[in-house]
Order: C-alpha cells, then structure tokens, then sequence
C-alpha cells in the first residue's frame, strides 16, 4: 500500500509552502497520520511537526446538453497538509 499518491501543487498550495512551511498531498483513504509522517520523512528526508488529513466526498454533478441529460462523477479522496520543521523544505521540481 502506497501511503502517498501525489503532492497538490495548486497556487493555494504553493503559498501555504512559502509562508508556513505547510506541504498538501493526496493520500491513500486508509492512511493515518502517523503512516503519513513516516512516508513524508522517509520519501523526502525532512523532519514533520504536523499532519493535518481531510476528507473529501464524490461530487456529483449534472448537465443539460443538445444530446441530453449528461452525468458526470469526481472520485473521492483524502488530503493531507503537513507542516514541516523550521528551516526544512520540499523541492518538488528538482527532478524535471
């Protein structure tokens, strides 16, 4: 079980980088917060003061088009914010 899926790389993410040391990431459903901890320290080699998580539900939506009624579905996931020690960053762009 992978615990960490992805970073959030948004421009509220970004700024929450630059000005609390604050780093979001999707995260597997079943992942608690000491499990993201250890995968943020152990995949980026920084030390972790916080771990927020939030959980996000399915959205549903609908559309009235020519061709008719159109259905539409955004999966359901969960986000983790994680405050990292002073002094201490992720570079998410190192490697391109």
């Amino acid at each position: 079980m992978s615990i960490l899926i992805k970073p959030i790389i948004t421009e509220k993410a970004t700024d929450l980088s630059e000005l609390r040391n604050c780093y979001s990431f999707v995260v597997n459903k079943q992942a608690n917060k000491i499990e993201i901890k250890n995968a943020v320290e152990s995949a980026y080699g920084v030390s972790v003061n916080s771990v927020r998580t939030v959980n996000y539900p399915v959205k549903r939506n609908t559309k009235y088009t020519k061709q008719g009624l159109v259905t539409g579905m955004k999966g359901a996931y969960k986000k983790a914010m994680v405050q990292l020690a002073e002094g201490e960053n992720i570079d998410f762009y190192s490697n391109i």
